[in-house]
């Protein structure tokens, strides 16, 4: 048996290379509008993040190339895997979102996709900046040097 990791809940799908590629300012969580088969398929931990990103059109907010796969049990009324699907947030927030996109070097994008305790399906975006390839190698020394202190904590000499 192998160890289960930690903060890992069933259901929720994380875009792990946002925090890598992305330094994040400022977060919203969504509400995300699915149909039946979709949700079911996102229940199921059958979805994915990468490669994806936020649009606001018309005082809308739209994620664009999520992937949600064809429930398996769905008959002809499954859904396309990659259609656009619509967000739900008040107007302040889409106002906030429309202003941070229009910004250079500013983008909107997906963090994670979960359930939440009213089986609700909410998407939590982010406005986010790029970082430059000096902050990513930043980063994972940053991340090596904390798997050795941990790793030498483990051992007891």
């Amino acid at each position: 048996m192998g160890k289960k990791k930690a903060n890992t809940k069933p259901g929720v799908i994380r875009n792990k290379r946002a925090t890598f590629d992305y330094e994040i300012l400022d977060t919203f969580t969504a509400g995300i509008v699915l149909y039946g088969t979709e949700i079911k398929s996102i229940r199921g931990g059958k979805a994915s993040l990468v490669d994806t990103f936020c649009l606001v059109s018309n005082g809308e907010v739209w994620v664009k190339n999520m992937y949600i796969a064809e429930y398996f049990f769905g008959s002809y009324n499954n859904h396309v895997p990659k259609r656009d699907r619509k967000l739900l947030l008040n107007k302040r927030e889409i106002r906030e979102l429309e202003a941070a996109s229009k910004d250079v070097g500013l983008t909107i994008i997906p963090l994670r996709l979960f359930i939440n305790d009213r089986g609700l399906a909410k998407m939590e975006i982010g406005i986010a900046k790029g970082k430059k390839e000096y902050d990513k190698r930043a980063a994972i020394k940053e991340r090596e040097e904390k798997r050795i202190a941990r790793d030498a904590k483990k051992i007891d000499y």
